[in-house]
């Protein structure tokens, strides 16, 4: 691609012209991958019953996809700064719809996992570069409703993808849930290449060479730490689950993968320190920390991602295996959510002529904390959806608003120069904070779910042990088999049993997110509002971004 130039055949301000479209696009791609996520989940079912795959290769069809994506989303975000943020986005988008074919077309457990992997590989390409092309694109308030319909768009699909993904399975093939993907990658492909200019940093001759070393370590890092949050639950927290397949001598592998995670990601914040003394290019530019925003903005991503994970963890789980809800009965269940968020991204522009940015993420979490609070108050086995529909509502207007302006607060005084790096950091805290929310509040929602069904029926299945397998298979199924035992009067008290036990665990799960988005809260009282052009001092090698109109910054060379 050649720079920008008066000779060129396109106007130079066309790119600016339209914007909004451009945002269409990165917007949809955000949509698929933050869909895909969820889109599974209410599948799985279906896919077990005509692959035949085994529990093992269920558990890595689900989680293969978020291990990778959260791996390589730092080295990712570099890259992008260097290659060009466009063209990795694209590249990203094509490997995602490639990967979503070989999914489709899955006639192994094994293809479909080497599908997920490749998804989660080119998902992991998209993520970060959308909010560096949204940071390079948009400036002023304009740059605040770009983030707002981001962030609003990221509430929306977690709750969009099971109810498509239910009724794709319902009516169709849980092969149309990954085939979806591609018309829409063919417009988001499309809309990028037309509506959205090309950026990326300037580099120096003195940081020309790559950091692979730094990018090897944040791979094996956060890979290894992700891994042992996701698997705690499956192999043993320290000693090895009774089942599990994996064990180092008396040990779980989770406890070893947290030592290699915090040796890796020791060593990767020597080694960067290191290269920035003498002034090589690295993975990630510590001196952003000494942002205040951007690092008391991550702590705080991190423990958001980790209670916003609650009521997506477990709500599913609670409408089909407690209510008798279908696949797509449950994401209609689920449909306020999405609603509230988008109606959200509407009220953001108001809000932004009011309050402050940090101001409207306290206003958001302080609806996420009262609705999940009520959420964990009010519901019981026999609820329904009339129950939840208000309260996820209000949930949703919540995250999207902490969702995106917390993301516009986290990049706002991070050079133009350096937006894959930041948005690639405050992604991988977030995805470290989710990992860190479902091992939480997964094993506070299945033990509850486990404990309680036993105490239920203690003195029933000590003069019948027969019924021990039965109750055992209510944990093994998550849920799955109440159900079934429900439509036989002999074990429907199992049933019974089982269903005040979810909610129990629901309910703990849901306590739990809300005190977590209390600390959130808390910890957004340390942000301080962005430095305006001018005030203050940009980190050691960097230029701060200037002006407050639509134009793109002049600390990236952007191309056509």
């Amino acid at each position: 691609m050649a720079n920008r130039s008066g000779s060129d055949p396109l106007p130079p301000n066309r790119f600016v012209r339209y914007r909004w479209w451009g945002l269409l696009a990165i917007s949809l791609g955000v949509a698929m991958i933050i869909m895909d996520a969820t889109i599974v989940s209410v599948s799985i079912p279906s896919i077990v019953a005509d692959l035949g795959i085994s529990s093992t290769e269920i558990q890595w069809v689900q989680e293969i996809y978020t291990l990778l994506f959260a791996a390589l989303l730092l080295t990712w975000g570099r890259l992008a700064d260097r290659l060009g943020r466009r063209r990795v986005m694209l590249t990203g988008v094509v490997i995602f719809v490639a990967a979503s074919l070989l999914c489709a077309a899955a006639s192994s457990g094994g293809v479909l996992i080497l599908g997920r992997a490749v998804q989660g590989f080119g998902g992991s390409m998209i993520l970060p570069t959308t909010l560096a092309l949204l940071n390079a694109n948009f400036q002023g308030r304009e740059r605040g409703i770009a983030f707002a319909v981001w962030g609003s768009t990221i509430g929306g699909m977690a709750a969009v993808g099971p109810l498509l993904g239910g009724w794709l399975t319902e009516h169709a093939s849980w092969r149309w849930a990954f085939g979806i993907n591609v018309p829409v990658g063919v417009v988001i492909v499309a809309g990028l290449l037309l509506f959205v200019a090309e950026s990326r940093e300037e580099i120096t001759s003195a940081a020309q060479r790559l950091d692979l070393g730094g990018a090897l370590l944040s791979i094996v890092g956060f890979g290894a730490l992700v891994f042992g949050l996701i698997e705690g639950r499956s192999f043993g927290w320290w000693a090895p689950a009774e089942d599990t397949l994996f064990q180092v001598g008396p040990l779980s592998p989770v406890p070893l993968s947290f030592l290699l995670a915090a040796v890796a990601l020791f060593c990767f914040v020597l080694l960067e320190r290191s290269r920035t003394a003498a002034g090589k290019g690295v993975i990630l530019d510590l001196s952003l920390f000494r942002i205040p925003s951007f690092a008391n903005g991550n702590v705080t991503a991190l423990i958001v991602s980790f209670g916003e994970f609650g009521l997506i963890l477990s709500l599913p789980l609670w409408f089909q295996n407690v209510l008798g809800y279908s696949a797509f009965e449950a994401g209609l269940a689920l449909l306020p959510l999405a609603l509230g968020s988008f109606l959200a991204s509407g009220a953001v522009t108001a809000l932004a002529k009011a309050f402050r940015p940090v101001v409207v993420v306290r206003i958001g979490l302080g609806l996420e904390i009262l609705s999940i609070a009520s959420l964990a108050l009010l519901i019981r086995p026999d609820s329904n959806a009339w129950l939840t529909s208000p309260i996820l509502l209000v949930y949703g207007m919540g995250v999207g608003l902490a969702t995106a302006q917390l993301t516009s607060v986290i990049l706002a005084d991070v050079p133009v120069a350096k937006s894959g790096q930041g948005s690639a950091t405050q992604s991988t805290a977030r995805q470290t904070g989710s990992a860190l929310g479902i091992a939480v509040l997964g094993t506070a929602f299945f033990t509850t779910l486990r404990t309680g069904t036993e105490d239920r029926v203690a003195e029933t299945a000590a003069n019948a042990p027969q019924l021990g397998s039965l109750v055992d298979s209510v944990n093994a199924t998550s849920g799955g088999s109440i159900q079934q035992l429900a439509a036989d009067p002999q074990t429907a008290f199992i049933a019974d049993a089982a269903r005040e036990a979810m909610t129990d665990g629901a309910s703990l799960a849901s306590w739990i997110a809300a005190a977590a988005l209390l600390v959130g809260l808390l910890s957004s009282l340390r942000i301080r509002p962005a430095a305006g052009p001018g005030d203050g001092k940009a980190p050691s090698g960097s230029t701060k971004r200037s002006g407050s109109g639509p134009s793109s910054p002049t600390s990236s060379t952007q191309e056509r």
